[in-house]
This record gives C-alpha cells, structure tokens and sequence, in this order.
C-alpha cells in the first residue's frame, strides 16, 4: 500500500487512517456526535481496516477520558498487531487545563494504550487553556525530547496559528507534523483561508476528519430524507444546513455525480468522496473516517485502491461549490 510521509518526520502513513471517536463509549460528549460501539464492534472494524491496509489509527483523550485509547489497544492486539507496526495518533484537550498537564498526563495516555508508543501527539484545539499556544507546544516539544512522543501535531488550528506553531516549534528544533481540520466536498474552507496554502509551504500534513461529512457524503440521506430525524444530536446540529429538503436538494447533483463515477470504478459514493479528498490535494492531505461497523471501514480502506482523474475531479470540484 502507498504510503504518505507524516509532516516531514520519518512515518510513513497510509492516505486513509480510521477515526476512533466511535470507541468513546456512552457516558460523554461524543454520544451526540456519533454511535459508540462495544469492543467486539470496535476488534471488528480494526480488523476490516488492517484488512485493506490501513496503517495508522487516530483517537483522543476526550474519546471517552481515555475508552477509545483503551478500546483501540485492545482491537489491535486481538488482531496480532504488536506496539510499532502501526501508527497511533491521539490528542491532549486543552480545556481549563495549563501546558504542564500536558507533560503529567502523558502517561496516562500511554496507560490508556498499552503498551502502544503515540506516533502523533496533537493539541486537540487552540482554544480553552489557561496557558499560551507557546507553552504548549513547548511543552509538546519537552516529551518528544523525552522520548515518550514521536511527533507533535495540533488540531483546528487557523493560517495565523499554524505558523504560529511552526515557528515555536522550530525555536525547540522540533518539526510540527501535522494539523488536523474538517475537510470534504462540502466544506473546503482550508482552499479559501490560507490553512493549505501555509500547510503546504511549511511542509505540514493535514489530517482531515469528518471527510463524509457526517454521513451526508454517502448518500444516505438523500435516498431517504427521514433518516436525518434519527442522526445523532451533533451531526444534526453541524449538518443542519446540507439535512433540509432544500439542502439535499442543493447537493443531489453532486451525489449523482457521484454515483455515476463510482459505477464506473465499481465503488460506492462514499468511497468516491473519500478518494476526492486525498486526491484533490496530492500528499498534503490524509483522511480519517471513522466506522461503526466492518463494511464502513473496509469501504473507506479500498477508496485508497483507485484513483480519480483530473476531469472527475474537476467535475465534483464544480458541483460541490454550486
């Protein structure tokens, strides 16, 4: 399986990782987000993913304080995975909490997953700490030196805040591997406000999540509408422009369109969208699908098995802006 480079650290990752924001479990925030499931939903979904060659897996300490990380550590060794023949990448929140917690948390985090290094470790946000974005990342750079990180990447960071970081960084002779944004057909912001431009030019991978846009991307709703009553809260509320009648009916030409290429490929319309976003901007964008179940993350592994011409791409480029 192709391979991109992390940021311009020396891992190597697959263009398509799973999220594991559905291993949060139920007794957090997440659940409006999305589904959880139990563990031999979750050892499932790993599996179809290492299956079709995924080779890297992203979670986060908000996942659940720490249940995905667990969950994800669990499925991995029920599949014969050992620490270091995978990637791992999780995230420190900053809510209410000073740079140092980053340094005393740290091994809770490697607790959580035991046994398994973390390959990327992010700022889950640039707002809500009680200390300055410097001191974090300052802080990041402190247990790379350490040993008990192998890159630091942040999340939902602007243009002004990636170089920002970069520079920090730089000063600690570290690299900053990676920012990680919402990214799809329906929401490419990164083209328009400097965070691709400034990704690219300081050699920054971008990690997009919700690259189907909560569903909306497959097609699903627009087969049937009533679904969207029975989305979890969150999805409802981030998609409650594209979930209207007017908003399907809005994006159906580009569904369509969809659905014609992936016939032609023979895949389905999700894997179409998948594959758009880690072929419109070459190396400078992975993506991290989350699944609940083993067809999804299999769907999502083989998007990495073709590839889109430059006309397809133009084309869903037109209609995802109309």
């Amino acid at each position: 399986m192709q391979t991109r480079r992390l940021g311009r650290t020396d891992i190597e990752i697959t263009p398509i990782g799973l999220g594991c924001m559905q291993f949060s479990g139920t007794r957090n925030v997440t659940r409006w987000i999305v589904r959880s499931i139990d563990q031999t939903a979750a050892t499932s979904v790993v599996r179809a993913a290492l299956d079709g060659g995924v080779n890297w897996f992203d979670t986060a300490e908000m996942y659940g304080a720490g249940h995905s990380e667990e969950m994800l550590a669990a499925a991995l060794k029920e599949c014969g995975i050992a620490p270091g023949e995978v990637a791992v990448a999780t995230k420190w929140p900053p809510l209410g909490r000073t740079a140092a917690n980053i340094v005393r948390t740290i091994d809770d985090r490697l607790t959580h997953l035991g046994g398994f290094p973390i390959d990327l470790h992010q700022i889950h946000m640039p707002t809500g700490s009680l200390s300055s974005i410097p001191a974090q990342l300052k802080a990041m750079a402190k247990l790379l030196k350490a040993g008990k990180i192998r890159s630091v990447g942040v999340s939902n960071f602007s243009a002004r805040q990636l170089t920002l970081a970069h520079q920090v960084l730089a000063g600690e002779g570290v690299t900053l591997a990676a920012n990680q944004v919402r990214i799809n057909l329906l929401h490419r912001n990164i083209e328009r406000d400097g965070v691709l431009d400034t990704a690219r030019r300081l050699g920054v991978t971008l990690i997009a999540y919700s690259p189907l846009e909560g569903g909306i991307l497959t097609g699903r709703y627009h087969e049937d509408p009533a679904l969207a009553r029975s989305a979890p809260v969150m999805r409802r509320f981030f998609g409650r422009r594209e979930l209207t009648a007017k908003g399907l009916e809005r994006t159906a030409p580009l569904i369509d369109a969809m659905r014609e290429i992936g016939a032609s490929y023979g895949v389905s319309i999700s894997q179409v969208a998948l594959n758009w976003v880690i072929t419109r901007y070459g190396d400078a964008v992975v993506a991290i699908p989350g699944a609940s179940k083993p067809r999804q993350a299999s769907e999502a592994a083989g998007a990495m098995a073709f590839t889109l011409s430059e006309a397809e791409v133009r084309r869903l480029d037109e209609l995802s802006l109309t």
